[in-house]
């Protein structure tokens, strides 16, 4: 990985106008990708703002454009799709009956496993979607940041922070509800060519600053 990555902080006024951006970064990214265009998306609030917008951004590029789309989830918790905090089961019912991904081509973990055992199998999965790289590698990764300064399912101060072998990680004792959890790790998240975090509200603004400064971002 190169020494120097360019980074850019952009401030909206309204949830509105970061969904309207963030759904055009998308679809100019597909559009740039030229084929197969690779994303992973955390849930939370992203999962309203997009489905909002990116539906009319990516339709821009022509109806079939996303049937060359590869979706992923960046972490999720280990609930049944039905159940409320299911990441997947959100985007299913808001975005993803509005955009013509292929089934076959929406990667998601399977709920009914045990935690380590679901981390394994969604981990073959994704090598099966990226087949002939050994470490995924995303076009495009929009992810979340908590109020502690959390990304996916990783935690500050976690042990899985120093994981640099598995490209998917199990949790069981996660500080924030439900505990067991499935994560992309820092590897991953490091191989993307693109990583967008989108951060909402004041409880996030403490974090923010804090890591602006020190210019993890």
């Amino acid at each position: 990985m190169p020494g120097f990555v360019p980074r850019h902080i952009s401030v909206f006024p309204s949830p509105q106008e970061l969904g309207s951006s963030l759904a055009q970064l998308v679809a100019q990214r597909a559009a740039e990708s030229g084929g197969r265009f690779s994303l992973g998306l955390s849930g939370g609030s992203l999962v309203r703002i997009l489905s909002q917008e990116l539906p009319a951004a990516a339709a821009l590029s022509g109806p079939a454009a996303p049937a060359r789309w590869v979706l992923a989830f960046c972490d999720e918790r280990l609930v049944p799709v039905e159940d409320p905090e299911s990441t997947y089961g959100a985007y299913k019912t808001h975005l993803l009956s509005k955009i013509s991904i292929p089934e076959k081509q929406v990667v998601i973990i399977n709920p009914s496993l045990p935690v380590e055992e679901a981390a394994s199998d969604y981990a073959e999965k994704l090598k099966e979607a990226f087949q002939g790289e050994n470490m995924p590698v995303f076009d495009l990764l929009i992810l979340g940041i908590g109020p502690d300064g959390h990304t996916c399912s990783l935690f500050p101060d976690h042990p899985l922070l120093q994981e640099k072998e598995k490209i998917v990680a199990s949790i069981s004792d996660s500080p924030k509800p439900p505990p067991e959890r499935i994560t992309l790790t820092l590897p991953v998240l490091n191989a993307a060519r693109t990583v967008v975090f989108v951060a909402t509200g004041e409880s996030k603004a403490a974090i923010l600053k804090q890591v602006v400064l020190c210019g993890a971002l």
